[in-house]
C-alpha cells in the first residue's frame, strides 16, 4: 500500500471527506509550488473547514424551508424605485436580527415582498443565525391542528426556536378566531425574543379584517411595530412586467400606474369587542389573559 493509499484510509477514518477528495490535487499543488510546511497545512485544512461550512450552510437552508434561494444582488431595485435602498442595506447588517426586532413588508401582490424576506432569510443563515419560513395560513393551520391534537406547547417550540421567522403572504386569507388567538400567541412569545420578517398585501389599517377583531388586530400590531422596519413598497408585478415584455398585456402608459398602498398606524384600528381570552396550552411568554 502506498503512502497516499494510507493517507487516504487515514483521512477517511478521521471522517475529513472533503480533504480526502481532494488530496491528489492538493499534493500536486504543493509539488508545483513548494510552500512551506505550515502553509501547506494551512491550506489541507482549509478546504476542509470550508467544505463542511458548505455542507452545514446546505442543511440550514433546508432546515429553513425557504420556497427557493433568493439573494438581494438578484433583486431588481431599478424596477421598485419606492424602495429606499439605504434601509435595505441597514437591514442587510442583520443588526435587526441581534436586536431581536421586526421587519414588515407591505404592498401588493408581485413587487419583491417575499424575495426581500427570503434574501434577509438567507443572509442570517450564512451569518450563523438559524431562519425559519412559512405562509401565515400554513403556520396557523399547522398549530391549530396541534391546539386541537393537545400538542400546542410542543409545536409552538418549532416558531420559537429560530432567531428569524419569515411569515409570509399575512393578509391572502382571512383568519378564524382560533387562528387569530395563536398567532396573537405567537407574537407575543416571539416579542423582544426573536424576529419576524412579515410580508402582506394589507396595509395596517386593513388588519382588522385579518383577523376578524380590530382590538386583537391592534394588540397584534402593538408588539410587531414596537420594535420594526416597514418597508412599503409601492410599484407594478414583476409576473405582470414579464407578461408585458412577451407582449401579453397593453403598455403601462395605456393601463395607468397602480396605487400605492398606504401605511396606516397600528391605532388606525378602531376599538371593538372585548378581547378573546388567550389559550391556556400556550408556552411561556404566551399565556396573557388579555390582549
Amino acid at each position: 500500500m502506498t503512502s497516499i493509499e494510507r493517507l487516504q484510509g487515514t483521512l477517511e477514518a478521521l471522517g475529513l471527506t472533503a480533504l480526502e477528495a481532494r488530496l491528489e490535487g492538493l499534493l500536486e499543488l504543493a509539488a508545483k509550488n513548494e510552500p512551506s510546511y505550515a502553509d501547506f497545512l494551512l491550506e489541507v485544512l482549509g478546504a476542509e473547514v470550508e467544505a463542511r461550512r458548505q455542507r452545514y450552510l446546505k442543511t440550514r437552508l433546508q432546515l429553513a424551508h425557504l420556497p427557493y434561494v433568493k439573494t438581494f444582488e438578484q433583486f431588481d431595485f431599478s424596477f421598485q424605485p419606492s424602495i429606499d435602498e439605504r434601509q435595505i442595506r441597514e437591514l442587510r447588517t442583520l443588526r435587526f436580527v441581534h436586536e431581536a426586532s421586526n421587519v414588515i413588508l407591505l404592498g401588493p401582490p408581485g413587487v419583491g415582498k417575499t424575495h426581500l424576506a427570503v434574501a434577509l432569510a438567507e443572509a442570517a443563515i450564512r451569518a450563523g443565525q438559524p431562519a425559519y419560513f412559512m405562509t401565515a395560513h400554513a403556520l396557523v393551520d399547522d398549530l391549530g391542528r396541534a391546539y386541537r391534537e393537545g400538542r400546542l406547547d410542543r409545536r409552538m417550540k418549532v416558531y420559537l426556536a429560530p432567531k428569524v421567522l419569515v411569515v409570509d403572504e399575512m393578509g391572502y386569507l382571512p383568519l378564524d378566531e382560533l387562528g387569530a388567538t395563536i398567532f396573537f400567541q405567537l407574537v407575543s412569545a416571539r416579542y423582544e425574543r426573536g424576529s419576524i420578517i412579515l410580508t402582506s398585501n394589507k396595509s395596517y389599517g386593513d388588519w382588522g379584517g385579518i383577523f376578524g377583531d380590530p382590538i386583537i388586530a391592534t394588540a397584534i400590531l402593538d408588539r410587531l411595530l414596537h420594535h420594526s422596519t416597514t418597508v412599503n413598497i409601492r410599484g407594478e408585478s414583476y409576473r405582470l412586467k414579464e407578461r408585458r415584455r412577451a407582449g401579453l398585456l397593453p403598455a403601462r402608459e395605456e393601463e395607468g400606474r397602480p396605487g400605492a398602498l398606504s401605511v396606516a398606524p397600528a391605532s388606525a384600528a378602531p376599538k371593538a369587542r372585548r378581547p378573546r381570552a388567550a389559550l391556556g396550552s400556550a408556552p411561556a411568554g404566551a399565556t396573557e389573559s388579555r390582549f
